[in-house]
């Protein structure tokens, strides 16, 4: 799972390498956030980590405060979050998460991309089963051991922890996100982040031209501005 998420980070981080972009991505996350629970982080649960993923990514507070403020305007639209699930070139199997404030617009360039660029776009669960949803926080790291810390941590849910040298990464189950953010916050550890994943239960593995097929589709859909984040089953670089 560690390998997989890291892949998956890397291609974020190359992805989002215009800080701009990130910032309206936490931005709309801080909307949709407010949208369904409110402005309070204390009883927000869901804006308290968002707000946590926007201070790991340095974004300005004036940021934050615009998209605060944003939100709770009542002329601001809803985004309406949508997923969609296909195969890219070579039985590749692609999951996407979207946030948007026009559907048809983002119906529309979802299957461009895929028709364009060798893919087919599939019905809601043809891929979905292959991949397993979960949850993740990643922690400043305490001062004890990762077997004392699992010890604390594994009745609210933690499944697998990985040392990170600074910091702890945690895995939990999809359903386990806020029995474990609950319990982080109680016993004092300070989170850095937290969000879901989608892990490939199987990856598949290309050659080199195989991959830039992949790739090609993989970069068009996520320099979509609807687009929140993709998961697939390609397999890790060696490289």
């Amino acid at each position: 799972m560690g390998r997989a998420f890291e892949f998956r980070k890397a291609r974020k981080m190359k992805r989002w390498s215009a800080m701009s972009k990130t910032f309206t991505r936490i931005g709309k996350d801080i909307v949709i956030a407010i949208k369904e629970g409110g402005p309070d982080p204390e009883s927000n649960s869901r804006l308290r980590a968002v707000m946590q993923n926007a201070k790991a990514a340095n974004m300005p507070k004036d940021n934050v405060l615009r998209a605060i403020k944003k939100a709770t305007d009542k002329d601001t639209a809803d985004f309406k979050e949508a997923t969609f699930e296909g195969y890219a070139p070579h039985g590749v199997a692609i999951f996407i998460e979207t946030a948007s404030d026009n559907n048809n617009r983002t119906v529309a360039n979802i299957r461009s991309y895929f028709n364009k660029n060798g893919g087919s776009l599939g019905v809601n669960g043809s891929v979905g089963f292959m991949f397993d949803r979960v949850s993740h926080f990643k922690i400043n790291k305490p001062e004890m051991d990762l077997d004392e810390l699992e010890l604390e941590l594994i009745d609210a849910g933690a499944e697998e922890l990985f040392d990170e040298e600074e910091t702890v990464m945690i895995y939990g189950s999809f359903e386990s996100f806020g029995a474990l953010q609950s319990t982080l916050e109680e016993k004092g550890f300070e989170i850095v982040s937290s969000g879901f994943d989608r892990i490939p239960q199987t990856t598949k593995t290309l050659t080199p031209e195989q991959v830039a097929d992949v790739e090609k589709l993989l970069e068009k859909i996520e320099d979509d501005d609807d687009v929140q984040n993709v998961f697939h089953t390609m397999a890790a670089s060696e490289d």
